[in-house]
């Protein structure tokens, strides 16, 4: 190495060698986790789908598309929707979904995530627009089933797979709180006046089989006005009575 031309070459090889290991080596080897799967294109057409591991590809003649393959989320923004009897609602969602085809995820559609997304928005008006105000307040989990099936079977031929949607908030105008608080009202006192009715007639029901059940038992009504006598008898009462036979009175109501 004494020579400095052989120095100067080697020192030319070896910052080649390093440039050219830095430039190559990123695009032979990719390491993709558990949850990613690579999508292989050679010269622009599809290869193989790889993963996951350490995975080896020819530089710039391959290209590789990564898809993650867990469970994402899409938040649907809140919007807008006309419910069949004509009632306009805020709704908002949220999407769960995973990929489970790479190849088609990638293939089939550009950017998946966001066609899902738009897929979910328009789907959520259709299906709200399907149902009345009070199906969609009482049966929200048939609903989001709904939705989660429609969504889903369009999502198919890209290779998700929907998992969940659930309707996260339902957002009524002013007027319609009012007018619902106004029937839940006006529902709670119906009610009220039900079992007050109800009441009522049970408690005339039994005063009527009181009263049948006495005039086939005289001794019935005595032992209620015995029991009279002692209710009274423990109260601080200021006044004294003195009990009398039932018997007494006949002389006075007898007719001649």
């Amino acid at each position: 190495m004494d020579d400095p031309g052989a120095l100067t070459n080697y020192l030319v090889w070896m910052i080649t060698l390093v440039v050219f290991l830095a430039i190559f080596l990123p695009q032979m080897f990719k390491i993709l986790r558990e949850y990613e799967r690579g999508v292989v294109f050679r010269l622009g057409k599809f290869y193989m789908t790889k993963g996951p591991g350490l995975i080896v590809l020819i530089p710039f003649i391959d290209k590789i598309e990564r898809v993650d393959l867990r469970v994402l989320t899409i938040n649907v923004e809140r919007q807008e929707a006309i419910t069949k009897d004509n009632v306009t609602v805020q709704v908002d969602a949220i999407t769960f979904f995973r990929v489970i085809d790479a190849e088609k995820a990638v293939i089939q559609v550009e950017r998946y995530i966001a066609a899902t997304s738009m897929l979910a928005q328009t789907t959520l008006r259709s299906v709200v627009g399907q149902v009345e105000l009070d199906e969609l307040l009482a049966e929200r989990d048939e609903i989001n089933k709904r939705i989660q099936t429609t969504i889903d079977t369009h999502t198919d031929p890209w290779g998700i797979k929907v998992v969940s949607v659930e309707v996260r908030d339902v957002i009524l105008p002013e007027t319609m709180k009012r007018a619902m608080a106004r029937q839940a009202e006006t529902e709670r006192d119906r009610r009220a006046k039900i079992i007050n009715a109800e009441g009522e007639f049970q408690a005339a029901k039994k005063l009527v089989e009181a009263g049948q059940m006495i005039e086939k038992t005289p001794v019935a009504l005595q032992l209620r006005f015995l029991q009279t006598m002692n209710e009274i008898s423990e109260e601080n009462a200021t006044f004294a009575f003195v009990p009398l036979p039932l018997d007494f009175f006949n002389a006075f109501t007898k007719k001649e």
